[in-house]
């Protein structure tokens, strides 16, 4: 196999795979010497061998159940390893899709499966910590990463420093001598790409830069310090100290009955989401005592109002009228159909000095009419105010390099089902492990119960359990 390794390294020189000259690598340093491997997918034999290899040097990896390529040179390299061995494989998205069943990790796993990285060329490491990150936030484990060439310019240690192993078909310099020998280069190049790695490593504050943060394996108190708007920090804080994600719809429709009931589930609820408009005995003397116990059991009011209408008349909704809500809701949900100006009329009305609005991005109710564009255009206008937007409601990860963002997924029961109103529901585990939920909704599942308080805790328990699984898989 080394005279394998010997051979297939001069045909990547004679291939044009290995150039020499100037060149920019992906994280901003100059090269003279540049590894392009993405023209090995014209060579079905040299593939092969590249796979042969692979497998080779991978027998002394310990356990491993999937492989994975690192977007998109190694994603056919990896697809040849895994038809040659009969290992399954996943394959990883460098963002979710918008459209489908909108997974970032497709393939089939288990919760705990031990994913294999393969990768063509490591400078930093960062692309293949990337990988890592999606996988582990999609509750798989990666240990090892399997790679053809290693630059030599600190991506190893990197990788080892965030519990990667690396395993390298080639290092530069060995790829270098091979060359030489084989009468390929000279001298003259051998050294200048020695005197090149001697000199010049990518500095470890470059690499973390380079590797954005997944939200879904970073705790809530690291991400209450990514927070740019007070409330998605206050919140973050509110769910880490009460251990809870749950937040509870509570469409009732008398004032008494709703304060009792807000008094019941507070000790287990981090938000309580009102439709404060549907009581039919509404009077403003209700807000004092509704905000008394949300302080009393450290939650938020949380007014899912949905403005969606031109700047002023979103402006008097919002803090005038019967209603005042800007007066005592620090939260309210937005359409972003109308604009930017139905958030520039949230941020500079009267009220509260806090506030944060969550975006609507996507909806769970069957057959709505939301489109995939709409959805790229709310995510882009959630990052365009962020001291303004606590988050984002949708059903899906939409956001994962935006920790300070929190994604809020209503229609949360213990039995999935739809109501004849075309309400679909998921199930607590499905929410947060599957569709990257921060904070679930349930409605029904609690304000329907013969003992609200007993089942909040119930659901609490099983949200927090979920999230607690979801960030201890990346450790």
């Amino acid at each position: 196999m080394e005279q394998k390794l010997k051979e297939f390294a001069k045909e990547l020189f004679s291939i044009d795979a290995i150039k020499f000259g100037e060149y920019k690598t992906k994280v901003g340093l100059m090269t003279p010497v540049y590894c392009d491997l993405r023209v090995i997918v014209s060579y079905p034999k040299l593939m092969e061998t590249l796979a042969d290899l692979l497998i080779w040097k991978i027998q002394n990896v310990e356990r491993y159940d999937l492989i994975c390529g690192v977007p998109y040179t190694a994603l056919p390299i990896a697809t040849v390893v895994s038809i040659k061995t009969s290992i399954p494989m996943v394959m990883r998205r460098k963002e979710a899709k918008d459209y489908g069943t909108k997974k970032l990790i497709e393939g089939v796993f288990k919760p705990g499966d031990n994913c294999l990285i393969v990768e063509d060329v490591v400078t930093s490491g960062s692309s293949i910590l990337e990988t890592v990150k999606d996988l582990t936030g999609a509750t798989l484990k990666c240990t090892d990463a399997i790679i053809l060439l290693n630059r030599e310019q600190g991506g190893e240690q990197f990788l080892k420093n965030n519990g990667i192993k690396m395993h390298a078909l080639l290092s530069m310099t060995q790829l270098m001598q091979i060359l030489h020998e084989a009468g390929c280069i000279d001298k003259a190049t051998v050294q200048k790409v020695e005197n090149y790695l001697a000199t010049t490593k990518v500095d470890e504050s470059v690499m973390k830069k380079s590797v954005p943060d997944n939200r879904l394996i970073l705790s809530f108190e690291a991400r209450a310090k990514l927070a740019k708007n007070p409330i998605s920090e206050q919140l973050f804080k509110i769910m880490r100290c009460k251990q809870t994600t749950l937040c509870v719809a509570v469409d009732i429709l008398n004032s008494t009955d709703l304060l009792n009931f807000a008094e019941r589930v507070g000790p287990h609820i981090c938000a309580l989401k009102t439709h404060i408009d549907i009581l039919e005995d509404f009077h403003p003397n209700l807000l004092q005592p509704l905000q008394e116990i949300a302080k009393s059991h450290n939650f938020l009011l949380f007014e899912d109002r949905k403005f969606a209408d031109i700047g002023k008349t979103v402006e008097y909704q919002y803090s005038k009228g019967l209603y005042k809500i800007s007066s005592w809701a620090p939260l309210v949900t937005v359409h972003s159909l109308m604009g930017r100006g139905v958030l520039d009329a949230i941020k500079t009305s009267e009220g509260l000095e806090k506030r944060g609005v969550f975006l609507l991005a996507e909806a769970s109710a069957a057959g709505n009419l939301i489109s995939d564009n709409y959805v790229k255009e709310t995510i882009k206008m959630a990052e365009e105010y962020p001291e303004l937007i606590a988050g984002v409601v949708c059903q899906n990860p939409l956001f994962l390099n935006n920790p300070g963002l929190i994604q809020l997924c209503p229609g949360v029961q213990m039995e999935n089902k739809q109501d004849n109103l075309g309400q679909r529901y998921n199930s607590p585990l499905t929410v947060v492990l599957e569709k990257g939920a921060d904070i679930a909704v349930v409605g029904r599942g609690i304000t329907q119960s013969s003992d609200p308080a007993c089942a909040a805790e119930r659901y609490k328990k099983m949200l927090w359990d979920a999230y607690l699984q979801r960030i201890e898989s990346s450790s």
